[in-house]
């Protein structure tokens, strides 16, 4: 493994882990277009398409004000993967960072944390992708085009981590190319017919302002931003070492925070309906950005920004399907999951099992949420618990890896403790302003962690 300081200590990793390595090895074939590829279709560009209703609903209007609020937030948790990337650069990422900051059993909390976001996050994506389908073509159900979107994905990550990644990049051009038509539309339409809200409605909100209000709604918007976190997960298939990864990183949040802000205050300003109005009508919000495109530009852009959107969604979740699979892979490596799961296929060279796995997982959430009028607001809030966790562990990692333990000599104080503390302490603040159901789902998801760490107690991989 290449990268300084600890990267070595993982790169040379006969110690702590022996034989344990060659229980799978992931090929180098990804180099900074292929990151870059992978973290925008995960995030995808036009991410606020399938939450912009849930948002408008929760935050009383302030959509551009709360994707601010969320690049922020983020920025922090870049910042920190981008100092433990070249610390451990290694499949599992967070879950690798905890262990190597934090110790065995942190690090196996942080990975089970995040496994409820890796592999919900899929869900979440292809559920965006069936309701746009089901936009499109009424008489088909929004669970099947949900469903078929998961075959067709899987089928494409299984080929191997260089196919999928082409096949993305064609994609990915795709959505670029429709946000760019939409955006120019937006313009267009509000300088000829002016905003159904106040120009400054997207950032202080259409009725009042409450703080409470915008934390609650980040608590979903991060849900935008989680593909590029997933980027370190493959940090083992890039060829170049770790500083790539990092670069990746920043590079995906800071154009995605930037294309956000923008696609919310526009949208925010064609909506017809008040945020009141969206938040007493929850089967309303999925297709709210859809809705607000056909009354105020017109049939032909909902239809280009649906068939986007279902495209664009669907490999999105093709993305985190792949990121979730790297996670299973490197625990169950690591003897944190059942070893079956670390196997990888000497043909494709992707750990095949712990994608299969992350599939059916993925398909019954996304089927479930699919036949449910509220599913879209149930698992997006669930999904997000599980993400802000692991990022708490991930800045409490920077702490205890470069200040606490010195394994890199002196610390940077505000590297290495001042923004990591700020981001966890943020990030505990958008926790506690999530929906109670979904701090009830993350709690007992925590429960059964615990429950299968304590049998693990004093077990250790040989």
């Amino acid at each position: 493994m290449s990268g300084t300081g600890g990267g070595g200590d993982v790169g040379g990793a006969a110690e702590g882990r022996g034989s344990r390595q060659e229980a799978g090895r992931l090929r180098r074939t990804l180099g900074f277009r292929d990151l870059v590829v992978y973290g925008l279709l995960f995030i995808a560009p036009m991410a606020p398409v399938g939450v912009f209703g849930t948002l408008d609903a929760k935050s009383g209007g302030a959509v551009a004000l709360v994707y601010v609020a969320a690049t922020v937030v983020m920025a922090f948790t870049a910042f920190s993967y981008a100092q433990m990337v070249r610390v451990a650069p290694l499949a599992g990422s967070v879950f690798a960072y905890a262990r190597k900051g934090l110790g065995e059993g942190a690090g196996f909390v942080a990975g089970w944390m995040a496994m409820l976001d890796y592999l919900l996050i899929p869900a979440v994506a292809y559920l965006f992708s069936g309701i746009a389908l089901h936009a499109l073509v009424p008489s088909v159900s929004q669970w099947v085009w949900t469903a078929l979107a998961v075959v067709v994905t899987t089928l494409l990550n299984l080929r191997g981590v260089r196919t999928a990644a082409r096949v993305g990049f064609a994609v990915l051009a795709m959505e670029i190319l429709v946000l760019l038509v939409f955006l120019v539309s937006a313009v267009v339409v509000l300088a000829r017919d002016g905003a159904q809200r106040g120009w400054l409605t997207p950032f202080t909100g259409d009725s009042g302002f409450a703080m409470s209000a915008v934390l609650g709604a980040v608590s979903v918007a991060v849900l935008s931003y989680l593909g590029f976190d997933a980027i370190a997960s493959f940090a083992e298939e890039v060829a170049g070492g770790s500083a790539k990864v990092a670069r990746a990183l920043l590079f995906c949040l800071v154009l995605t925070g930037t294309l956000f802000v923008a696609q919310g205050y526009l949208a925010t300003l064609l909506e017809p309906m008040t945020s009141a109005e969206l938040a007493a009508a929850p089967a309303a919000q999925g297709s709210a950005f859809y809705d607000a495109v056909d009354t105020s530009v017109g049939g032909w852009l909902h239809d280009l920004v649906a068939v986007s959107k279902a495209i664009g969604a669907a490999f999105a979740a093709l993305a985190g399907q792949a990121a979730a699979g790297r996670l299973v892979f490197a625990m169950a490596r690591e003897r944190r999951l059942p070893s079956v799961l670390s196997g990888v296929d000497p043909r494709s060279g992707v750990p095949r099992s712990a994608i299969l796995l992350a599939a059916a997982v993925t398909l019954v959430a996304a089927v479930w949420a699919a036949r449910r009028p509220d599913g879209l607001d149930h698992l997006v809030s669930v999904v997000d618990i599980g993400a802000l966790t692991a990022f708490v562990l991930l800045h409490a990692s920077v702490v205890g890896w470069f200040a606490v333990r010195r394994m890199e000599g002196p610390p940077s104080w505000w590297r290495h403790v001042l923004v990591p503390v700020v981001g966890a302490g943020v990030l505990v603040a958008v926790i506690a302003e999530a929906a109670a159901s979904a701090q009830v789902v993350g709690v007992c998801w925590l429960g059964v962690g615990l429950v299968v760490l304590a049998l693990q107690y004093g077990r250790r991989p040989v």
